[in-house]
């Protein structure tokens, strides 16, 4: 009975043992299975310190934990154990079998726990290893915060490196973008420039155009009217007129010969064309327009200015008398019928004795008789006279418009084209431009783009308009020792002490230092003067007057007309 008691005790103890190895397995599986976590913990915790201290901890408590328990418990059954076997030889060696065997146990548990101490010594190296690493990450760290904190750096310097770059690109950009504003403004204020020059240029060529349909026109109207009437001769020198005048108006060679008369005049186109068939002259209605422009514009209550001609009986015979259009040109077409009957006008290109009748219609038809009687006809020196002579009478400053010709003239289609060929025609034109200021006209038809000194550009002008420079008789120049030299190498100047005849060229040296300043075109000779008609003269067309031998007359060119 008391060895069944002592084989359960020992059943007992057996069991404890195992109870112990069991616990012993248990610590075994938990260090293998917190090896197992520390072999992970490291990968999925590399950056974190606070991971790699609790690791740490955990491997520590743990192991120290199972050693405590499993040896505390060894040690008190091993303590039973021997009690018991004291108590008898025989149940000592009955149990030494199981001795042996606990002492075995207790020898795998030495050894699990030696085990677990090197586990516990290799879960330390990898937390020193951990630790280490935990460090290299926070020197790399540090040192990759420093190359960072460099490269940072490096990128701002770069950064701002490149922002000086960009702004001085800007710049250069900004720069450029100025010469280009300021090239581009130069290229539209020389567009500007050649625009103006090309709208100038288009609006003489419409001009020269107009004047030419004009002249074309008006020509045709009295080849039609020449033709009723039955003149061949008259016919055959239209025919001329249209065609020359045609083309020297077309090619622009005469663009300022013939200008066109206004709207205003052109509206009483069917009232003058009514009043010239009744009055007989309606072969000349052109000349009539030409009148009227010269006096009136075709504007106000009396466009012919008719109110001191004789026909005048219904209105006061003082300026601006007549009220009524109509009836201001009834009167005035009646009293130019008049004038060119005394003239003995024969047809519209008549030019010789339209000249007298259209001068008779501004002085009244007494200057006709004296002319013809006195002179044979009219000249512009006989018209200047006889203007001077009725101012003289009357008491008067002036009288009259001693250009009246050439200033009608210029409306007349073909006034200009049917010249008598004589030094008079270059001083109707250069009279018909008095008044004029600037000389811009002169000087842009030379090729002047800005202005110059232009009294040898007006000479050439008027020259050109009677076809002279084309004939070679005068030439066309803008320096007055051009000129001098021109007529010296043809043996046709002369000195002060020559008389110079209508139509002449006059050049001044207002020095007498032998420097040529100055020209002119010589008007007439009268009562020991020399009249002049001259460009930029003050800026302006106007006459001039010298004492024959004056100083300041270098010479004269003589014309051979």
């Amino acid at each position: 009975m008391s060895r069944d008691i002592k084989v359960r005790q020992v059943s007992r103890d057996v069991k404890v043992l195992d109870r112990g190895l069991t616990a012993a397995e248990h610590m075994k599986q938990g260090f293998v299975r917190t090896k197992d976590q520390i072999g992970q913990t490291p990968s999925q915790n590399q950056g974190s310190s606070e991971s790699v201290a609790y690791a740490q901890d955990h491997i520590t408590r743990t192991a120290e934990s199972l050693a405590y328990r499993g040896g505390k418990q060894a040690i008190r059954q091993g303590g039973k154990i021997g009690r018991r076997v004291k108590g008898g030889v025989q149940a000592v060696k009955e149990n030494a079998r199981l001795k042996r065997s606990v002492q075995s146990q207790a020898e795998n548990i030495n050894s699990t726990i030696r085990q677990s101490v090197k586990t516990r010594n290799r879960s330390a190296q990898t937390v020193k290893t951990l630790q280490r690493t935990t460090s290299g990450i926070k020197t790399g760290g540090a040192q990759s915060i420093k190359a960072g904190g460099k490269a940072v750096k490096t990128a701002m310097n770069s950064s701002r490196a490149a922002a000086k770059t960009t702004a001085q690109t800007a710049k250069a950009v900004q720069m450029a973008a100025r010469t280009s504003v300021i090239t581009a403004q130069r290229a539209a204020y020389a567009a500007r420039v050649s625009a103006k020059t090309a709208i100038v240029t288009a609006k003489a060529a419409a001009k020269a155009t107009a004047a030419a349909a004009k002249a074309v026109i008006a020509a045709t109207k009295a080849l039609i009217s020449a033709i009723a009437a039955g003149g061949w001769i008259v016919l055959v020198i239209l025919i001329v007129v249209i065609l020359f005048g045609a083309a020297l108006s077309l090619l622009g060679s005469n663009s300022e010969t013939y200008t066109p008369v206004s709207e205003e005049v052109e509206a009483y186109d069917p009232l003058i064309r009514q009043y010239a068939n009744e009055h007989g002259i309606g072969d000349y209605v052109e000349l009539i327009k030409a009148v009227m422009m010269q006096e009136s514009g075709g504007r106000g209550n009396d466009p012919m200015q008719a109110s001191e001609c004789p026909y005048n009986t219904e209105y006061a015979n003082t300026p601006g008398g007549i009220t009524d259009p109509e009836y201001s040109i009834n009167v005035g077409i009646q009293y130019l019928a008049s004038c060119l009957a005394e003239a003995e006008v024969e047809s519209p290109i008549d030019m010789e004795h339209i000249k007298l009748a259209i001068q008779g219609y501004n002085y009244g038809n007494g200057y006709i008789l004296w002319a013809k009687e006195n002179y044979g006809g009219y000249s512009v020196t006989n018209a200047s006279d006889f203007s001077d002579m009725m101012a003289a009478q009357l008491g008067w400053n002036s009288y009259g418009d001693k250009q009246y010709v050439a200033h009608v003239l210029r409306y007349y289609p073909y006034g200009r084209l049917i010249s008598t060929g004589g030094s008079g025609d270059l001083v109707e034109v250069a009279l018909s431009q008095e008044g004029n200021s600037g000389g811009e006209i002169y000087w842009r038809w030379y090729g002047y783009d800005e202005y110059q000194p232009w009294c040898a550009c007006f000479v050439s002008w008027c020259a050109d308009q009677c076809g002279y420079i084309d004939a070679g008789v005068i030439p066309k120049f803008s320096l007055c020792s051009a000129g001098v030299e021109w007529f010296q190498a043809r043996g046709q100047f002369m000195d002060s002490s020559y008389t110079p005849a209508e139509g002449d060229l006059i050049f001044f040296d207002w020095g007498n230092d032998g420097s040529i300043d100055h020209v002119g075109i010589v008007v007439n000779v009268e009562d020991g003067f020399v009249n002049t008609i001259e460009g930029n003269s003050s800026n302006k067309v106007q006459r001039g007057r010298y004492a024959t031998g004056d100083s300041t007359i270098y010479g004269y060119g003589g014309v051979a007309y």
